[in-house]
């Protein structure tokens, strides 16, 4: 539930104990994380950290927001492929608070995010989204996505075997040659 305007924001070290409170009910009770543990304030602060400044994470807050108190949601961009080629490509993630949802919080930052890649120069993001998932494919066709294609039966999590949609969203023109990304450290996030 929100108490205030809502705030966005790059995400700090400080955040990372809401940021797995958010997450930790995603991995434990469903199946859009593939992972089976829930990662701890550490762990994602090593994530965070792994970005390099490159890649960008944000979050939604509300109200009196210090060392991570009001976080709603985040959303990050990772490196898509490991290979020199995709490098101009990232995958993005968001994840939203179960009380927070519904209240367009998540298509604000989802919107700031994709922004902020924009104002980076990558050309295309992509959001992988484990099937069936209404509210995520809303969400991310709300905010530029179209469907690009599905893996079958590619994860077994609660005792299924689940599909995986690919949704992607061009943010800039294919230049030939390509210009570099800027890191995110230099662009900030592009939305008050």
């Amino acid at each position: 539930m929100t108490t205030g305007p809502i705030t966005i924001r790059p995400a700090t070290a400080a955040d990372a104990a809401a940021i797995a409170a958010i997450y930790a009910p995603y991995v434990l009770s469903g199946t859009v994380s593939f992972e089976t543990e829930a990662p701890d304030a550490r762990q994602i602060r090593a994530r965070m950290a792994s970005s390099d400044g490159l890649y960008p994470w944000i979050v939604a807050t509300s109200g009196d927001d210090g060392d991570g108190a009001g976080v709603l949601a985040y959303a990050y961009a990772t490196r898509f492929r490991d290979r020199p080629a995709y490098r101009y490509v990232v995958e993005t993630s968001i994840y939203v608070a179960a009380d927070t949802h519904g209240n367009g919080v998540g298509r604000l930052l989802y919107e700031a995010l994709v922004d902020t890649l924009r104002a980076q120069g990558f050309t295309q993001a992509i959001g992988v989204i484990a099937l069936p998932n209404d509210r995520s494919i809303t969400l991310h066709e709300a905010v530029g996505f179209r469907r690009a294609g599905v893996y079958r039966e590619v994860g077994y999590k609660q005792g299924r075997w689940i599909d995986v949609g690919f949704w992607q969203c061009e943010l800039n023109d294919s230049a030939v040659p390509p210009v570099e990304p800027r890191p995110f450290s230099e662009t900030g996030v592009v939305r008050d």
